[in-house]
């Protein structure tokens, strides 16, 4: 694998890198550069690092993120911010909607493994690669948190992982869904971009297992072996919820009937995940999303998710709401601080 810093025409690719847009007034298309990382298919190793940044001025800062998004060989790097770099310390205007992650019912945050004024996501095949290229000084940022996880077909509950997503090979899904566009009440610098949420979340696997598979089913709302939603023939088949409306076939409290309940009204999001393992029986997922309007996205499918049957078992305690930055410029971030 090369190193991936190239942009690539959406139109021609299908993939995230770099599009054109006319902004209005003007039949001139302007190059809107974007991450790897996001839509593009996960590797199978990826870890998340969050840092303080101690740099004292604009120039430290963009510094600090050139040496952030300089990748290692066969490494794929993305690189996020935080609201609280949006303090003022750097005089740069905040992504609206960008703001601390809150606490949502069942959380148990740990302030150790919250937040960060930047987060880097570093993708590959081998944790190897990763760990060459964190060994690398990086001046003005100071170490918050960090995880790695493992992407597999199915989640620690046995499920697989990321049905009923977007198609990410649809550039006009995409723009809708993920990457912030012109005329978005937004800052400029924003285009582009798209927000990040990361939830680290604990899973009482015992609890789980001790589950027959019939009863998993009903709280997932799919079938385990296929993925398919229940009562329908296919994984991505739209659930007409309102044809069951007592949860005969799929239970009221199921994690697909409140996660998505097809009203339209929202976006959907864009989402990844990864198994991670700590000391003893610590493990769980690494939940990651990515959409256009983090309120009209994984926000409000959070809320809505509020007394699903699978809360009781995920015990969710860090993470954050972060905004990935454009890839204009020398390395991501150089059009935020050009303002």
């Amino acid at each position: 694998m090369t190193v991936d810093r190239r942009t690539v025409l959406i139109g021609v690719a299908g993939l995230a890198g770099c599009s054109t847009v006319e902004p209005a007034g003007t039949s001139e298309p302007v190059a809107v550069r974007r991450q790897p990382g996001v839509v593009t298919a996960p590797h199978p190793e990826t870890e998340y690092v969050a840092f303080d940044v101690t740099a004292p001025d604009r120039a430290g800062l963009a510094a600090a993120l050139e040496a952030l998004s300089s990748p290692a060989t066969g490494t794929t790097v993305t690189v996020a911010a935080g609201a609280s770099l949006f303090d003022g310390r750097y005089g740069i205007e905040r992504p609206r909607r960008l703001t601390p992650m809150p606490s949502f019912r069942g959380d148990a945050p740990d302030p150790r493994w919250c937040h960060g004024d930047l987060l880097v996501q570093i993708g590959a095949d081998t944790r190897d690669r990763i760990s060459a290229a964190l060994a690398v000084p990086r001046p003005g940022l100071k170490p918050r948190w960090r995880l790695a996880g493992t992407h597999r077909e199915r989640n620690p509950f046995g499920f697989t992982e990321g049905a009923g997503n977007p198609d990410t090979t649809d550039p006009a899904v995409m723009d809708r869904c993920v990457w912030v566009q012109p005329g978005d009440d937004e800052p400029a610098w924003c285009v582009g971009g798209t927000y990040q949420v990361v939830r680290l979340i604990r899973l009482d696997r015992a609890g789980w297992d001790a589950q027959p598979a019939r009863s998993q089913e009903r709280v997932i709302g799919r079938h385990k072996d296929s993925g398919v939603p229940l009562g329908r023939d296919a994984v991505d088949d739209v659930v007409e919820f309102a044809a069951d409306p007592d949860g005969a076939i799929i239970p009221l409290d199921a994690h697909i009937r409140r996660a998505y309940p097809h009203t339209g009204r929202e976006r959907p999001i864009l989402r990844r995940g990864h198994a991670y393992r700590l000391a003893g029986t610590d493990a769980g997922q690494i939940f990651v999303c990515f959409q256009r309007d983090v309120e009209l996205g994984f926000t409000t499918v959070q809320r809505r998710l509020a007394g699903e049957a699978l809360e009781r078992f995920l015990r969710p305690f860090g993470g954050g709401y972060y905004f990935v930055l454009p890839a204009g410029g020398d390395f991501p971030g150089q059009t935020m601080l050009a303002g």
